[in-house]
């Protein structure tokens, strides 16, 4: 069975290419590359000759037929300009085409600006959304920003040097004076990672003008032990409705402490005032 392997190739430094990359896409039966020219150099200086076809946003529909036809003769390498394929490049339909026609579709793992920015920011890596560019317009970009103000996750942007201090002004005033991280140049001679709030960022690059394309990674929305506890009208309410279904005072108390915010040991007390209460009546 042949196979449409998703090569990831350097975001800058030639060394991150990784021996197992060079070996595939010199098999390969046909190279599938987002801009022919600037592959060919990579091609070139690891000293890969596999036949070369483009492959990009423009015509990525049209050559699909041609790549399918490639991949029943031998194995096919897709990649991209600069990192991961179908990462926020054209591939996502190579890959469903290749799935449905019955071929292997396997990645060759390698450099992702996203992923070593959100390492490298200082921010929570547990949970993240990637959210690839963000809008051009501002209006589309406020909006956008809005769906996801509320998340808890560590969120990430792409974003042109030419645009940065529009959008950042556009995260302030939409998300807040986050905590964020703006990596430019990852991997390169200039590899730069700016950490601070939005407010301060927005200051760094109005005195130092952005060059290069930036990683944005932004916290996610946090809330504050006092906005998320629950009234005590609330917690008596929820205690009595548990002692009504004859749940032990122990196990409640546990239970409305993970839900309300309230310390165990006020619940345990308000338990059993509720319960001496039932008693007495």
């Amino acid at each position: 069975m042949n196979t449409l392997y998703l090569v990831a190739t350097p975001i800058g430094n030639l060394e991150d290419m990784s021996p197992r990359a060079v070996r595939i896409l010199r098999e390969a039966a046909l190279i599938a590359a987002e801009d022919t020219r600037h592959t060919g150099r990579l091609l070139a200086h690891f000293k890969i000759h596999a036949p070369l076809t483009s492959y990009f946003e423009h015509n990525k529909l049209g050559k699909l037929d041609k790549i399918l036809a490639a991949l029943a003769q031998g194995d096919v390498a897709l990649v991209s300009d600069a990192g991961t394929p179908a990462i926020n490049d054209p591939g996502y339909e190579l890959v469903r085409a290749a799935i449905e026609a019955g071929y292997a579709v396997s990645p060759v793992p390698g450099p992702s600006a996203p992923v070593a920015a959100l390492a490298a920011s200082g921010l929570p890596t547990d949970s993240f959304l990637y959210l690839g560019y963000l809008p051009r317009k501002s209006s589309e970009r406020k909006s956008f920003l809005g769906d996801v103000a509320a998340l808890p996750y560590t969120l990430i942007f792409l974003e042109t040097p030419h645009r940065l201090l529009d959008a950042l002004v556009d995260i302030e005033t939409v998300l807040g004076d986050r905590q964020m991280a703006a990596a430019r140049e990852l991997t390169k001679l200039h590899e730069e990672i700016w950490r601070g709030t939005v407010r301060a960022g927005r200051d760094y690059f109005e005195r130092n003008a952005p060059r290069g394309e930036f990683t944005l990674v932004v916290a996610g929305q946090t809330i504050s032990v006092e906005s998320a506890r629950w009234t005590e009208d609330r917690l008596r309410a929820e205690i009595a409705s548990g002692l009504g279904g004859d749940e032990a005072p122990s196990a409640l108390s546990r239970r409305l402490a993970r839900e309300s915010g309230w310390e165990r040991r006020l619940i345990y007390q308000i338990v059993q005032e509720l319960a001496d209460l039932n008693l007495d009546a």
